[in-house]
């Protein structure tokens, strides 16, 4: 062995015992004798003699790149060496006529390479040079099967590196692709399949598995040979032969449908097609589908006839008149089989079940009604759509419990199930009445089933039925057209063995949900429903997401039934209590005092409560029900007082035990309340303003004492940010409920809120006060004379003083809780501005924050990147000009300001930043934001007269066209240098 084969082995080492300094060592040495002018001697030399097959491999590589590399550089007889000894060794020939290694003998990986090489010198040399390279293989193939397995191996290397389209070829490759197949076609395709045939012929009994490989090999040629070299009366025999002699190795088999296949799949003229699929009689391979559905030979059956009926519906869509009626009878023969095998067969990934069921129901189409076979057919399809939307068994424990596992099969069954339910409501349309009646059976079935019947056909048929229910108009839906008359009842009135899963459970209550519409027009269900959601199908669930779900549905049918479920409200309150089930809410029968209590009484763990505010549905449905002005006054506080009192109760409880430990300390204490809190601001979600405020006043008292309670949570725990969020959150319910009589509430709470200055509680706070403003104008001016000086102070000691940062490095939670509170805040100017309140930033304690606010509007106005906000600070500056200044010769309401609008306003925003490039008049945000510009000038020039511009005319069209003009003219003329006259 001597130090180049070392080397090498060192290189191919996998043993980990070789330091990775040896490996470098052994590299940057190999690396030398590349570069050697004599590289090709070399390898060709090692390959005669080297027994190892690292040695062999790595010459053979080095080969390649050299071929790939330096051809062109090469001498002519260096390419006629490289030529003459690698085609000997792909011939099993000896190079010096000695007992010398032949490289056939290797293993598959060599023999690969070897095969890469030779298509390098095809690449290059043919037909221009070596244009016998494949007729002079074709006498060698005598030689057995090593060399037959060579030959095959060299073909598919050559589709693999040039012919076949499944991978991406340049120009050039696609060049050489063409020039290499015309050759081809010319001189040797026909010697070629004649070898095939021959090859077969001869090794069929004796050598399955060349014989596998050599018609793997022909099925890549069939796509662009002549079509008429295979299907013959020679050659189609021999493959059918093949496919249907039983006893013979399923991967020979196989092999054999693959071939007949890539002559199906043949592209063709639709006549021409179909009178190749005609002559094919492919109903004798139907039967071989029943066989073992795994079997890689069923396997390839199963994709012979998916292939072969697509080619049918092709020429089904394509021809007219006896040539269509032709195809219609080929394609039903094939069908039953092609269902069969969607039903029991893992297909091909390259065929698509719903893009050809698709296709077939869209020949339904029409004004002719549907024969018997195609009524036949669609209860196929929907048996396939059934079966393919079920989830696997194997998965059930998973999905139950939602774990990873069962978390990504749902996601993955979700996306399938798209394009099948797609599919559904096709075939309904084609055929309604067959449609209806297989969910009917299914879902018969289903509530009919024992416990012997799997969760996963429950859930299909449900799903089905719910699927449906997008298809159907609301009048379909309110009348209970077709089976819904007969199906939701039954659906009501079910309890299934397998109700306890969790799919079950959840797809029961949606479904249920769709076809409220229909109960809404049958009130004598409405019993049904109800028992169907408080039960232990609904909120009474053993899975906590079941019983989430099933109150947030439940909201929403009380959103929907409402004034229909008044009769009904003595009896759900009986029905609902609330215990603490972990984080979560499930419920059991009990009064609703109870309920309370138990809710009350929840010692949270610590614990992260997303998702939680699921429970607080069921509060909000409660809400709805008793805040209807159907409920009489006593009753009405009779329901909200067992409800709002503990809940008061148990926080103040709280908040006492809380004075004297850290708040931090009790996370179990912080998230009860902030449980309490979402279920009160739920609850409060039925009762009106008017109800509240005018006809009831006595309800409205409950809620301002609640609202007492709630704000001593800012006192006792300032600075627990999800307590603050709560609050603020039911502040905002309470401004909606409680309408103006709110007011006296508002400074504590305000002063508390404002009590932390961090970005994102300044967020909060702002939109709030936005909330104020817009819901009662002026009547807040008091209440903003006093927050807006701690407001500014605060945000303009955080905002910078121009642009946050952007661009690489920016994207942190900090930069985006900034952008946030400077978007907000715009925001809050704009809405003051335009609420007849301007008159607060002139306030004795705001004045102070006056010249920093209009340096802020003036440079956001010229500069910001968004568009929205620099149209929102323009039209902040029209609305101060029109309050602050009066017209021509006006007392001046506030000194300077007419002097800062028109040297630094007008200036700078209304000419330099439009004469900017990025201001471009063909975005439609642009001009709407120019549009305000135009606006104004126009109102500053109504103020200032002929202080603003001596040359503008008063009307506004005429401005707006006179200054885009001005605007565009200045450009082109800009010398870097302006006079604003």
């Amino acid at each position: 062995m001597d130090d180049l084969e070392k080397a090498i082995l060192i290189i191919f080492d996998e043993s980990g015992t070789v330091t990775s300094e040896l490996k470098s060592q052994a590299i940057a040495f190999c690396q030398q004798i590349k570069d050697n002018p004599s590289i090709c001697s070399i390898c060709i030399d090692r390959l005669c003699f080297s027994k190892l097959v690292q040695v062999q491999f790595w010459c053979l590589q080095c080969l390649h790149e050299v071929l790939r590399g330096r051809y062109s550089g090469m001498s002519s007889d260096e390419k006629s060496f490289v030529r003459t000894s690698v085609f000997s060794m792909a011939c099993y020939e000896s190079l010096d006529n000695s007992n010398s290694v032949k490289v056939l003998d290797g293993p598959s990986y060599v023999k690969n390479k070897l095969a890469q090489v030779l298509v390098t010198l095809i690449y290059f040399e043919y037909p221009s040079i070596w244009s016998s390279i494949f007729l002079d293989f074709l006498p060698n193939l005598s030689k057995g099967g090593v060399v037959i397995d060579m030959f095959s191996r060299v073909l598919n290397a050559l589709d693999d590196e040039l012919i076949s389209q499944d991978y991406p070829r340049t120009v050039e490759e696609g060049a050489i692709s063409g020039k290499i197949k015309d050759a081809m076609r010319q001189q040797c395709v026909g010697q070629i399949v004649r070898a095939w045939y021959d090859i077969l012929s001869l090794y069929r009994n004796s050598d399955s598995e060349l014989c596998a490989f050599v018609l793997d090999t022909m099925r890549r040629y069939i796509s662009w040979i002549e079509i008429g070299l295979i299907a013959n009366n020679t050659f189609l025999p021999l493959l059918f032969e093949l496919i249907l002699v039983d006893g013979l190795p399923d991967q020979l088999r196989s092999s054999a449908s693959g071939c007949v296949l890539a002559v199906v799949s043949k592209r063709m003229d639709s006549q021409a097609k179909l009178t190749l699929l005609q002559s094919l009689q492919m109903s004798r391979v139907f039967g071989l589908v029943a066989g073992d559905g795994d079997s890689e030979f069923v396997l390839g059956i199963a994709s012979l006839l998916t292939g072969y009926a697509s080619e049918i519906l092709d020429c089904l869509k394509n021809l007219n008149g006896d040539l269509k009626r032709a195809s219609v009878e080929l394609l039903n023969e094939v069908l039953p089989s092609v269902f069969y095998v969607m039903q029991n067969c893992e297909l091909d990934t390259t065929f698509s079940i719903v893009q050809f069921l698709s296709g077939y129901v869209a020949t339904m189409k029409g004004p002719s009604p549907l024969t018997e076979a195609q009524l036949f057919h669609v209860g196929q399809i929907l048996e396939v759509i059934r079966m393919h939307i079920r989830f696997d068994p194997m998965y059930r424990d998973n999905l139950d419990v939602l774990d990873k596992v069962g978390s990504e099969e749902e996601d993955r069954m979700i996306e399938h199930r798209k394009d099948l339910l797609v599919l559904l409501r096709n075939v309904g349309r084609v055929a309604p009445d067959v449609t209806q009646l297989f969910i009917r059976n299914s879902l018969s079935s289903a509530v009919g089933s024992s416990l012997d019947i799997n969760v996963e056909e429950v859930e299909a048929a449900l799903s089905l039925f719910y699927a449906f229910g997008e298809s159907l108009s609301e009048e379909a839906m309110r009348t209970g057209s077709g089976i819904l008359r007969e199906l939701v009842p039954m659906l009501l009135s079910t309890k299934f063995p397998c109700h306890s899963n969790r799919l079950v459970a959840l797809v029961y209550l949606d479904t249920i949900t769709r076809y409220m519409k229909f109960v809404l027009e049958n009130n004598q269900y409405i019993p049904l429903v109800l028992a169907a959601f408080l039960d232990d199908r609904g909120i009474h669930h053993s899975k906590v997401k079941v019983s989430r779900r099933a109150s947030y549905l439940f909201m929403r049918v009380v959103k929907l039934l409402k004034a229909k479920l008044v009769p009904f409200i003595e009896t759900i309150l009986q029905l609902i209590t609330v215990i603490h089930a972990g984080s979560d809410i499930c419920f059991v029968v009990q009064s609703l005092h109870d309920t309370v209590a138990q809710f009350t009484s929840m010692d949270y763990a610590a614990k992260d409560l997303s998702g939680c505010e699921d429970g607080t549905h069921i509060f909000e449905a409660i809400g709805l029900l008793i805040g209807m002005e159907d409920v009489p006054l006593e009753k009405q506080s009779e329901y909200l007082s067992s409800l709002l009192t503990p809940l008061c109760q148990q926080v103040e409880i709280l908040l006492a035990s809380s004075r004297v430990q850290n708040s931090e300390e009790s996370p179990s204490k912080v998230a009860n309340i902030q449980q309490i809190i979402m279920a009160i601001n739920a609850l409060s979600k039925g009762f009106s303003e008017r109800l509240v405020t005018a006809s009831r006043p006595a309800i409205g008292l409950m809620f301002k004492q609640t609202l007492d309670v709630l704000l001593q949570i800012l006192v006792i725990f300032p600075k627990v940010e999800t307590l603050r969020s709560k609050v603020t959150s039911f502040i905002h319910r309470m401004v909606e409920t409680l309408g103006s009589s709110v007011f006296p509430y508002l400074p504590k709470a305000l002063e508390q809120l404002l009590a932390e200055s961090e970005p994102k509680e300044l967020v909060g706070f702002l939109v709030l006060i936005n909330q104020l403003i817009c819901k009662f104008n002026t009547s807040v001016q008091d209440i903003l004379e006093n927050v807006y000086p701690v407001i500014a102070s605060r945000i303009f000691g955080i905002l910078p003083r121009d642009t946050i940062p952007s661009g690489p490095g920016s994207n942190t939670e900090e930069i985006r809780e900034l952008q946030e509170l400077q978007r907000t805040f715009y925001t809050f100017l704009h809405v003051v501005a335009t609420h007849d309140l301007s008159s607060v930033f002139l306030s004795t304690k705001s004045r102070v924050y006056l010249d920093p606010m209009m340096q802020l509007l003036l440079y956001t106005s010229c500069n910001h990147k968004d568009l929205v906000v620099r149209k929102a600070c323009v039209q902040i500056f029209i609305r101060l000009i029109k309050d602050w200044c009066a017209r021509p010769f006006g007392e001046e309401k506030v000194p300077g300001f007419q002097s800062f609008v028109i040297e630094a306003f007008a200036t700078n925003c209304c000419l330099y930043s439009v004469l900017d490039k990025s201001f471009e008049f063909r975005d439609a945000s642009t001009l709407v934001l120019f549009g305000e510009i135009v606006l104004a000038q126009k109102v500053m020039y109504e103020r200032f007269g002929n202080d603003f511009l001596l040359n503008f005319g008063n009307d506004m069209k005429s401005l707006k066209s006179f200054y885009q003009s001005l605007i565009e003219n200045l450009r082109v003329q800009q010398n870097g240098s302006l006079v604003f006259r």
